[in-house]
């Protein structure tokens, strides 16, 4: 695909509207006015009226924001939780993601809209042949088929599921969770905290909390985050989790 696709869901009685913008096409978005025409209409009266655009380029879009005072916030949803501001008056901001999410500040229910760019490209081989005098070290050397990895992946998941979540699951709930997958049946609190442990000091590296009631809190939290930061766990590796337990509804009778 070439330039992008924009989607507006429909709202308010309107109409979805999906527009397609070739390479240095424009998109101008808003309330509109009459003086003031704008492809995507946002009808919420928190939204200015000419409020920014969205310029295609050839492998990537920009983001302008005409407003004064609010600063937009443009997610990616396959991200957990990765976003990035818009300042107010900033034209002309590169947005990298593939898939993103423009949300923008009103009094009701945030506006927003999604744009769809053009797939990223990769090098199909290394651009330098590696050699044993030239080997690089990974960074977090991670087995996937592990335990360890597994405790991880279930801390990780309530963030990869809705990235408006911020808890951490706690050890006794990553224990539970982590029980019903086959070689993991006896796998107690202690256990669990072992493997943060591990992963905290031999595989990610963390910086340990000072306070030690908040030790083993503050190092999941360090573990997810860190995890995350850097995609070591992704959303397919919720596959390695058990199944999630499906509600059941009693109808009395």
């Amino acid at each position: 695909m070439s330039g992008v696709v924009i989607h507006v869901a429909a709202a308010g009685g309107g109409a979805a509207v999906t527009l397609e913008l070739g390479p240095g096409a424009v998109a101008r978005f808003g309330r509109g006015a009459p003086d003031h025409p704008v492809e995507l209409l946002l009808g919420d009266r928190s939204v200015p009226r000419l409020a920014g655009e969205i310029r295609a380029c050839d492998d990537h879009w920009q983001l302008s924001n005409f407003s004064s005072t609010q600063s937009y916030v443009v997610e990616n949803p396959e991200g957990a939780g990765e976003y990035f501001r818009v300042a107010p008056r900033r034209i002309g901001a590169p947005v990298p993601f593939e898939f993103a999410r423009v949300v923008l500040p009103s009094q009701g229910a945030p506006q927003s809209f999604q744009v769809f760019a053009p797939a990223h490209m990769y090098y199909d081989a290394m651009p330098l042949p590696a050699t044993p005098a030239t080997a690089t070290l990974m960074a977090f050397p991670l087995d996937e088929s592990s335990t360890y990895f597994q405790v991880l992946v279930a801390l990780c998941e309530p963030r990869l599921r809705d990235v408006s979540v911020s808890a951490v699951p706690t050890t006794r709930q990553v224990g539970e969770r982590l029980r019903a997958r086959p070689g993991l049946q006896e796998i107690t609190e202690a256990g669990v905290n072992f493997h943060i442990d591990y992963l905290a000091r031999n595989k990610l590296r963390v910086r340990q909390p000072a306070a030690d009631g908040q030790r083993m809190d503050g190092k999941r939290e360090a573990v997810v985050s860190l995890a995350l930061r850097f995609g070591l766990v992704r959303e397919e590796h919720l596959s390695l989790l058990p199944p999630r337990p499906t509600a059941i509804s009693v109808v009395a009778s």
